[in-house]
C-alpha cells in the first residue's frame, strides 16, 4: 500500500512533485495516531462513566484542526 499521507503532502509545481520533509510526515502521522487514540478514550469514558469528557474533546479537536491545517498549507 502506498504511504497515503506522503502522497497527500506531495506538492506538485509544473509537472514536478516536491515531497514533503520526512518530519513533517511523521507529524503528521503522530497527530492521527493521537487523535484516533484520544478517540478511543472518548469512547471508553463515554462507555463506562457515561459523561461527555470536555478536555478529552477539546485535544481531539485541537489535533483535527492541526493536521487538517497542516494538509490544507502544504497543497496551497
Amino acid at each position: 500500500m502506498d504511504d497515503w499521507i506522503r502522497k497527500a503532502l506531495t506538492r506538485r509545481v509544473r509537472n514536478r512533485e516536491i515531497p514533503p520533509d520526512q518530519r513533517l510526515v511523521y507529524g503528521v502521522k503522530f497527530a492521527l495516531a493521537m487523535t484516533i487514540c484520544l478517540s478511543a478514550l472518548e469512547i471508553a469514558h463515554l462507555a463506562f462513566l457515561g459523561r461527555w469528557n470536555s478536555e478529552v474533546f477539546a485535544a481531539i479537536t485541537g489535533l483535527m484542526g492541526t493536521v487538517s491545517g497542516i494538509l490544507i498549507a502544504q497543497k496551497t
